[in-house]
């Protein structure tokens, strides 16, 4: 049962075995609502809060579907919820879940680089989901990724918007003293693609890319892996074939223009911007490589996490908040206009909006529909932690033997956010791992060396 369903819906299941996420009534209703996480917002911050604490009491007294569903059929839901509050008082209940604990630091600074994947972070400071929970945050634009990294660990940020290898490669200690980290939320799915200068449009085959001059945005990043990922399962050696550099994502238009790069796999709006400017086209987007990857995440120190655990909860929360109304497409060109001014992205409107909602132009004369080209799902699987560091050392960046389960553990905080899930009400799933398909070949995060061992092209032994 999701915070926003209603506990006396005698239809709604209390457990999560409708479906493989737990979210719907049915597989048929899962596979419908396919790679969306739809957390709906009710009409108030006080209604939704009342629905989570009823939701809570529902699942204590009645853990089997059957009773519950005979009680709210023998009463109606009307009558059930009276009943409910003569024997528990909701109204209180509601007001002590919402205060939660006393916040240790209510002025927090948090970094985030000008791309659509941090709009949970970004929107939730102009759309006051913040302050909602009791934060004055201040979303500090930043130059790049190194940038980010660097302020975060030296504490001028409290928490930041890192990209989802950065939390592991911080915490192995790979291009900088391993320091533990975190990642307790993912912050979207989905939402990068490669786009190429438009002067290739005649060059769609990878086979054709030979000697071309790729930019990411870090070398830990998925943008980084997915790239070398498709080129290698087209025959070519990204360390050999083509060349690789990291470019901020705010240079990244301007190197296209100026044909100092053939193309990019990058984060947006850059791959909408360069369409809107007329100097490249959108080849493939990154789902099509990898359905439902993760890309940007919420990230915070452990040091952070423990010693401040109240404010951390707020954050968190806010940030889940934020995701659960950027589910809904009806939602998103709002959050495009509150993230298109100069102190966020620096985007027109109209960028933002054709990423948001997925209906866009492709550079090639073309309008796609694509609604879920970008999309946000917060839980922070182990698997995604796993499938990267596999990455890493196939491709060198990482060496020696690889705990990776405990690792995973570590810094993506499945278990830590699903207890949080299920404190306001949302059904987080029932494993923190799962297999998932890129490019047509499967993962089994339980036998990461294999997997490596499996491609032809890499740099691992």
């Amino acid at each position: 049962m999701s915070t926003f369903d209603n506990p006396f819906d005698s239809l709604r299941s209390l457990n999560s075995s409708g479906c493989s996420c737990g979210r719907h009534l049915s597989q048929a209703e899962h596979e419908q609502d396919a790679a969306q996480l739809r957390c709906v917002p009710l009409e108030s911050e006080e209604k939704r809060y009342e629905t989570v604490v009823a939701s809570a009491v529902m699942r204590a007294l009645f853990p089997k579907d059957i009773a519950r569903r005979a009680f709210l059929q023998s009463l109606g839901a009307s009558t059930a919820l009276a009943a409910l509050s003569q024997f528990f008082p909701l109204k209180t209940a509601t007001e002590v879940f919402a205060s939660g604990g006393a916040i240790e630091k209510k002025d927090l600074k948090v970094g985030f680089i000008p791309i659509t994947c941090g709009t949970p972070i970004i929107m939730a400071q102009p759309m006051g989901f913040y302050a909602k929970h009791g934060l004055n945050v201040e979303v500090i634009k930043t130059a790049g990724w190194a940038v980010i990294r660097d302020k975060t660990l030296n504490k001028e940020y409290d928490a930041a918007h890192m990209l989802s290898p950065m939390p592991l490669a911080i915490t192995l200690g790979a291009g900088s003293q391993p320091i533990p980290y975190t990642a307790p939320a993912i912050e979207n799915i989905n939402g990068q693609a490669i786009t190429l200068a438009i002067k290739h449009k005649d060059k769609r085959d990878p086979k054709d890319w030979k000697g071309f001059k790729f930019a990411v945005p870090f070398d830990y990043s998925m943008h980084n892996y997915l790239l070398r990922y498709y080129l290698a399962e087209h025959g070519l050696d990204p360390d050999q074939d083509v060349q690789i550099r990291a470019v901020p994502p705010p240079e990244m238009v301007a190197n296209l223009r100026a044909e100092n790069l053939d193309g990019y796999l990058g984060p947006d709006p850059m791959n909408q911007r360069a369409v809107y400017d007329g100097v490249g086209f959108i080849h493939v987007l990154s789902k099509e490589i990898w359905e439902g990857h993760p890309c940007c995440v919420f990230a915070a120190s452990r040091e952070f996490v423990t010693g401040s655990p109240n404010t951390f909860a707020a954050l968190l929360k806010s940030i889940i908040d934020a995701t659960a109304f950027a589910t809904k497409p009806e939602n998103r060109k709002q959050i495009a206009e509150a993230i298109a001014p100069a102190n966020y992205l620096n985007q027109p409107v109209t960028v933002i909006e054709q990423v948001l909602t997925g209906t866009f132009a492709d550079g090639l004369g073309k309008v796609q529909r694509v609604p879920n080209r970008v999309d946000f799902d917060p839980f922070p699987w182990r698997s995604f932690a796993v499938w990267i560091m596999t990455q890493m050392k196939r491709w060198g960046q990482i060496k020696g033997d690889v705990d990776y389960a405990k690792v995973a553990e570590e810094v993506y905080l499945a278990t830590d956010t699903a207890k949080l899930m299920k404190e306001v009400g949302l059904t987080p799933p029932a494993a923190t791992s799962k297999t998932f398909i890129v490019m047509g070949k499967t993962f089994d995060p339980g036998k990461p060396e294999e997997y490596i061992k499996s491609f032809k092209i890499k740099k691992a032994v």
